[in-house]
């Protein structure tokens, strides 16, 4: 019998340093159905050289164990800074928000993880190969 994700509340989540990245590649596509399924989990490791796909979504019901269809792909980022990533966490691109940690995908592991944020819109920001990303607490 493995472990249930849905037992441990957000509020066991203490202090901890943000995670820090930089823009490898840039993506430029919207889906409206695109079926992504958050895991049940709340919370993942993301490890120093590790590069993962960072989408948006405008579905603010968007949480873990749920199926999100309207997602953009935005950019693939590496971790420059490891550390603990929440769902809620904030999540900046510069020092712009794009909005708040949703849930993790995890279609395509081994090779990378979809890391979805909740934004206001599926249009995103202008990107860089080079800007950095920053997830932090609430």
């Amino acid at each position: 019998m493995g472990y249930d994700p849905k037992i441990v509340a957000l509020d066991v989540y203490k202090d901890r340093k943000p995670v820090e990245g930089y823009v490898v590649a840039i993506l430029d596509i919207t889906f409206e159905k695109r079926g992504l399924k958050l895991i049940e989990a709340k919370s993942r490791v993301l490890a120093k050289y590790e590069i993962h796909e960072l989408m948006i979504t405008d579905d603010q019901e968007a949480e873990p164990g749920r199926m999100v269809d309207r997602v953009s792909a935005l950019a693939f980022f590496e971790i420059e800074e490891g550390g603990l990533a929440v769902v809620g966490d904030k999540m900046f691109l510069g020092e712009e928000m794009l909005g708040l940690l949703a849930g993790f995908d995890l279609t395509h592991m081994p090779n990378h993880m979809n890391i979805l944020v909740k934004s206001k819109s599926l249009k995103g920001p202008s990107i860089r190969v080079g800007d950095r990303l920053r997830i932090c607490r609430l």
